[in-house]
């Protein structure tokens, strides 16, 4: 008679493979040098200590997700990365408002738990986390079998971050005659997969034959967190913004004060290899920029006077330039001239 009882492992869900996962998580997190931490994976919550040196803290919190870029890690069975991108996307929004990332935690769902996937995952949040000076603090793991098709799943992350009061970037700060500065990309990063994919299927394109692309599509996105937050410590910028979904026409204006404008320079814009191939694939020159961040990752505004301080903070791949300024104006943005792809 036992065979025929129903359980939970028999319905998809196997709350062992899952344990399994969690002390893998518990332990490869504890290797983290440095001050005692607190012991948080497993738990119900996670508990952490506010850094002794914020004297009036804002806590600052952040959710996203690596949209259909999974898929790109499906079709060439690599994950460590996406795991990165996950954390990064987070972390660029919470140093937009100047605020240093304390915790990460993720939400994997899953179609049916596989540990050597799953582990591949974690590797490239924690790699993120230690990128991004934070914890990965805990997270979920759901084994979904009816809600995702085989090998398929999806991850979010969410991120809390603190920042004194005193250094918290807004749009008061911000001011005419401010110059607009761009930090190139890594590549994509985690946004306009979707168009991507749609062009590889109608092309019939294989990346796993396109070495090309094969590493291009899956690079990780840049993490932007040192070098923004040691211009934040040191009073270098008014504002920022992290360009990531609707490009830079929809992510610089929602940090402009009403009555002033952001006149972006589009001829100045440094794009990248993979946008140009893209370009290539009969994409509107609105498209592109609605889309993808056309070789721009992550803009600064800045008091002019301090551009010659900006560029210690960077490496050579990832030196700011100037792509516009701020004017007076109705509209928030205006985009001038146009990207030369070639």
């Amino acid at each position: 008679m036992k065979k025929n009882l129903f359980t939970y492992k028999k319905s998809g869900v196997d709350i062992k493979a899952a344990d399994k996962f969690v002390k893998f998580i518990a332990s490869i997190s504890s290797k983290k040098k440095g001050k005692k931490k607190l012991s948080n994976i497993g738990g119900f919550g996670s508990i952490n200590n506010i850094p002794k040196n914020l004297k009036n803290p804002s806590i600052v919190a952040c959710t996203d997700g690596v949209g259909t870029k999974i898929e790109i890690a499906n079709l060439i069975n690599k994950y460590d990365t996406i795991g990165i991108d996950l954390v990064a996307m987070s972390v660029n929004d919470l140093i937009v408002q100047g605020a240093k990332p304390l915790l990460f935690l993720d939400y994997i769902s899953i179609n049916k738990i596989n540990l050597s996937k799953l582990k591949s995952i974690i590797y490239g949040i924690v790699k993120g986390c230690k990128i991004s000076g934070c914890e990965l603090a805990g997270g979920e793991t759901a084994e979904m079998p009816e809600t995702y098709d085989k090998g398929k799943f999806d991850i979010a992350g969410f991120a809390v971050g603190l920042v004194n009061k005193n250094k918290i970037l807004n749009k008061k700060k911000i001011k005419k005659n401010d110059i607009i500065l761009a930090i190139p990309s890594s590549g994509l990063h985690s946004n306009g997969f979707s168009l991507v994919r749609n062009i590889l299927k109608k092309k019939r394109i294989n990346i796993k034959k396109n070495i090309y692309l094969k590493k291009e599509l899956i690079k990780p996105t840049k993490i932007y967190v040192r070098e923004v937050l040691s211009l934040v410590k040191n009073n270098l910028i008014n504002g920022c913004a992290n360009i990531t979904g609707g490009g830079l026409p929809e992510n610089i204006k929602r940090v402009i004060p009403d009555g002033l404008c952001a006149e972006i320079n589009l001829k100045k814009i440094n794009t990248l290899q993979i946008f140009r191939w893209l370009k290539k694939n009969n994409i509107s020159d609105i498209e592109m920029l609605k889309t993808f961040n056309c070789g721009v990752g992550f803009c600064l505004i800045i008091n002019p006077k301090n551009i010659n301080k900006i560029n210690k903070f960077f490496s050579k791949n990832y030196k700011p330039y100037i792509i516009g300024r701020i004017t007076s104006g109705e509209k928030k943005i205006r985009l001038n001239d146009k990207i030369r792809w070639f």
